[in-house]
């Protein structure tokens, strides 16, 4: 806690109320002091509404200004609800979403209120949740079932929440990760009926999509946000070149200079964490097995070994890849005196959690979203977020970039919602490039950036539209 160097305020306050203003604003998002859970509790907003499950509904005034914050780093977003304050694209949208939720995430959600939808929400992991957010979401009159902290039953239950209420129907779906459309498929098959599409942008959600559409199963379209220029180029890179280094750095407190790495998956995702990393010092392996993914890897100048190879010698182990059982027990076992175990991938299953909870290992719970695994012979590893998302479990992300792949998720939305019937298909589909290039442009207005426009004569020669799209939708 820092204390301010003009103590002007502190004189005018007893200095016991000073320092409870101060322990108020420097930890509002801790609850650990209530630790009845939110399913148990009856809370309404102040018009009286109850239809949410959030840890605290007096924190909304502290998220109203978390949110406040984000917009001014969400500019497309704000864009958005500008230009559409004479139509509502989403007028009869219903949409049922499972993210993220933080502040980032409620300013998605109120441009999706603002162009005419309604909202109902849950969280897609249960540490990711910013619960002064979800309260301010909640006293806004939004149906949010989330909190920071929710057990494996609460997660489903919030879900289930979400999806479940007599006499409203969802007829568009924004996941991340697949959860929230499995739980549909498998307990309410027939909503589908009334369903016109799904906006998914993580990795292991829609490899879950492809999955469904290869066997036949997918109900309705399904727009892969993932894939789309403005998500995996920006959020996937450079949201975690940023974000890994603070999600290490406030969890343990480690110097990255001369450590070594090996980070599991050389995707965008991989790309970010080890370009930060190089940057500050510690020698990288990187782990792939796509060979292309592998030589961008040695050409920017990392070592591409196998996971065993360097095992026992290697300080932080991260995992990028989206995959299940990529650091198994056997790893753990090897691994040195105080090594760092995290996860930077969407799915939880990359990291064999499971295979640590057996008898003869201790777990030491340190600090929140730190636990030391400790062996027999004393050996420990420090895991974070229990194998988790990092960023989002443990620090926070950069919104520039979050605003870069919300205002895709919007646009994808509208796009499914308003599509002609007939247009998609059963299947799962790429943003068209038209989108992704004006996502982008609705940004550089904040670098104060100037687009090059081409000539009549330079178009004709590349045979390009003056206006664009700039690169074929194949264009990665």
């Amino acid at each position: 806690m820092t204390v301010p160097t003009d103590l002007s305020v502190s004189r005018s306050l007893s200095f016991p109320l000073f320092l409870s203003l101060l322990l108020t604003s420097a930890s509002y998002t801790d609850s650990s002091d209530d630790e009845t859970s939110p399913r148990d509790k009856q809370q309404k907003n102040s018009k009286g509404n109850g239809d949410f499950c959030i840890k605290n509904i007096k924190q909304a005034d502290f998220g109203r200004r978390e949110i406040e914050i984000a917009e001014q780093e969400m500019p497309a977003l704000m864009a958005l609800r500008k230009r559409a304050q004479g139509e509502k694209p989403l007028a009869g949208a219903k949409v049922v979403g499972c993210t993220h939720i933080t502040a980032q995430t409620a300013v998605l959600m109120e441009t999706l209120s603002a162009l005419g939808a309604q909202c109902r929400w849950a969280a897609c992991n249960i540490y990711s949740t910013q619960n002064e957010v979800a309260a301010a979401l909640a006293e806004g009159g939004f149906s949010v079932f989330a909190w920071k902290g929710e057990s494996e039953d609460d997660f489903w239950w919030c879900i289930d929440r979400c999806v479940n209420l007599e006499g409203w129907q969802p007829n568009m779906i924004l996941d991340d990760g697949g959860d929230l459309t499995h739980w549909i498929y498998k307990k309410y098959p027939n909503m589908f009926k009334k369903i016109k599409g799904i906006v998914e942008e993580s990795v292991t959600g829609v490899h879950r999509l492809y999955q469904l559409s290869k066997a036949g199963k997918l109900c309705v379209p399904a727009m892969n946000v993932n894939d789309s220029v403005t998500k995996q180029k920006f959020d996937n890179l450079y949201c975690c070149r940023e974000s890994i280094l603070d999600g290490l750095k406030r969890t343990t407190d480690v110097m990255f200079g001369g450590k070594q790495v090996v980070v599991c998956g050389y995707g965008e995702v991989g790309k970010g964490c080890c370009a930060a990393l190089k940057a500050m010092g510690s020698i990288v392996y990187v782990t792939e097995i796509d060979p292309i993914c592998a030589l961008q890897a040695c050409m920017d100048g990392f070592r591409l070994v196998k996971l065993n190879e360097v095992i026992r010698q290697v300080d932080i182990v991260i995992t990028c890849t989206g995959n299940k059982n990529v650091v198994v027990r056997e790893y753990l076992d090897r691994m040195k005196n105080g090594c760092i175990v995290c996860n930077m991938g969407h799915s939880n299953t990359e990291i064999d959690v499971a295979s640590l909870r057996t008898p003869e290992l201790t777990w030491e719970r340190v600090r929140s979203q730190v636990d030391h695994v400790i062996w027999p012979d004393g050996k420990r590893i420090v895991l974070l977020a229990e194998g988790r998302l990092l960023n989002l479990s443990c620090s926070t992300v950069p919104t520039f970039v979050l605003s870069i792949t919300a205002t895709t998720q919007a646009l994808a939305l509208i796009e499914l919602y308003n599509a002609p019937e007939g247009r998609y298909k059963q299947d799962v589909y790429l943003l068209p490039k038209k989108m992704d290039e004006y996502v982008a442009s609705l940004h550089l207005p904040t670098f104060d950036a100037h687009l090059t426009e081409l000539s009549d004569e330079q178009a004709k020669y590349l045979g390009l539209n003056k206006n664009g799209p700039f690169k074929p939708n194949y264009y990665r």
